[in-house]
């Protein structure tokens, strides 16, 4: 069975890209997840972060917005000694700051969903690469969600970023040609 190349790397990574990577998301929950775990990424690898994800998951109350939003200086400091996740002051304090500009923009526009999938009009971009090398590090697209997120203030959101969170979250599905996960229809 062939896959993207890059899926190849472990494990952890063939089945991350076999059952979610490209899969469209709408849950505001897990929106927010991803958008964290992609903002962790920065510097690091991918293994990296799917390794720490369950991590992730049990140190940030499940990625529980509300609650994330409210973590004060005492949870910060904890969060900090925690080996599981990646223990960088400005990406904790960037995924409190995060959490409250998604419930402002749940507020908004009455869901994160709502509001973040208008930057590939409500649906999955699909395209048709032939190699690795073919696929972008970025998109207009993606250029577009990362300067309207950092105007609204949120961290850890270049477009680079905002591009690997588009293919995480299934906006974009970039899935090669000759991998078997190509054309398949994941529905939106």
């Amino acid at each position: 069975m062939e896959r993207c190349k890059w899926a190849n790397v472990s494990e952890l990574d063939q089945q991350y890209h076999d059952e979610e990577w490209g899969v469209p998301v709408h849950d505001d929950q897990q929106l927010f997840e991803m958008l964290i775990l992609e903002g962790a990424q920065a510097g690091l690898s991918w293994t990296t972060i799917l390794k720490k994800r369950e991590g992730y998951r049990e140190a940030f109350d499940h990625f529980d917005i509300e609650t994330v939003a409210a973590y004060g200086e005492d949870k910060i400091a904890e969060l900090l000694d925690n080996p599981a996740i990646v223990r960088n002051k400005l990406k904790v304090n960037g995924t409190v700051t995060n959490a409250k500009l998604v419930i402002e923009l749940q507020k908004e526009h009455g869901s994160f969903d709502k509001y973040i999938w208008q930057f590939v009009g409500g649906k999955p971009i699909v395209n048709h690469w032939e190699t690795m090398g073919d696929v972008p590090t970025s998109t207009p697209e993606s250029d577009e969600m990362s300067k309207a997120l950092k105007k609204l203030g949120f961290k850890f959101v270049g477009t680079t970023i905002c591009y690997a969170y588009m293919q995480a979250t299934g906006m974009v599905n970039d899935h090669l040609k000759t991998c078997f996960r190509y054309g398949v229809d994941v529905g939106c």
